[in-house]
């Protein structure tokens, strides 16, 4: 299964759909790291916060795959964006991963009650023109915090990384995002199964029409809005699901189906409000 590449802003090319290992048990991430590259996942997302940047790391080093067939993403934690300290940790981070670079990385929240998030950006631009990141984004970043940190730096970061799902959409983000050429990236694309996504309605007919499963229904929903996911499942079945969803295309109707799940009033947020995280 080959996995098409999306273009970023910087010119870089990013794999549309990875491999997530957010809540990966340290000691069982270099397990389903390794099982994810056998299935054919080349794009793996971690951060330092998740603990398990080295099972990430042991799998890359044990695959035999060459580094530039590999995409990985890590991130900045929000303890870590004052002085010099992204500098510090992002090479902590490469450290743990055995890398010389990575190929994204993120400022993980703005912590907007901090007001550190600029100072955050202007030191990732300085890592990125160090070349231990290849690019550099954001996630969690709302509509004012990107404006703000554009309007410091003139640099638009190449993703913003959110919670995206079909009952929260984020349209104003998203809408932004576009007309600023920043990729999207969904965390959550299947809602952290927090509400019954995969029994909504136009999900299952979405599923039944193409004789797929619910879940490949929302993550090809995803891909074809553009999104970059990287879904999280420990189980070799279901990495293998996850990433053969380029076979089919859902229709305009069973897009605009999906899209109507949002409610339109934020209610279906099922994490953190970035403005409380800090």
């Amino acid at each position: 299964m080959t996995v098409p590449d999306v273009t970023l802003n910087d010119g870089s090319t990013i794999p549309h759909l990875g491999y997530g290992v957010f809540k990966v048990p340290p000691g069982d991430t270099e397990r389903a790291v390794t099982e994810a590259l056998e299935v054919g996942y080349r794009h793996i997302d971690t951060a330092a916060i998740y603990g398990n940047e080295e099972g990430v790391g042991a799998a890359i080093a044990a695959s035999g795959i060459a580094r530039d067939e590999l995409f990985v993403t890590t991130k900045l934690w929000n303890d870590r964006h004052h002085d010099d300290e992204p500098h510090a940790a992002i090479r902590e981070s490469l450290d743990r991963l055995g890398l010389e670079r990575v190929d994204l990385y993120l400022v993980h929240w703005p912590t907007p009650a901090k007001d550190d998030y600029v100072h955050a950006w202007e030191k990732m631009i300085e890592i990125r023109e160090a070349g231990l990141s290849r690019s550099i984004g954001v996630s969690n970043h709302l509509v004012p915090h990107l404006e703000r940190i554009v309007a410091a730096t003139g640099v638009v970061p190449a993703v913003n990384q959110i919670e995206l799902h079909p009952a929260y959409q984020q349209r104003e983000i998203t809408e932004w995002a576009a007309a600023n050429d920043v990729r999207i990236e969904s965390w959550g694309p299947l809602g952290q199964g927090k509400y019954n996504l995969l029994g909504a309605a136009p999900v299952m007919a979405a599923a039944a029409a193409h004789g797929r499963t619910p879940a490949q229904a929302v993550l090809r929903w995803h891909l074809q809005q553009g999104f970059i996911v990287f879904p999280k499942s420990v189980r070799r079945e279901r990495l293998e699901e996850n990433l053969d969803v380029f076979g089919f295309e859902l229709s305009d109707a069973e897009m605009a189906a999906i899209d109507a799940m949002d409610p339109g009033d934020g209610s279906g947020r099922v994490s953190s409000h970035p403005d409380e995280v800090n």
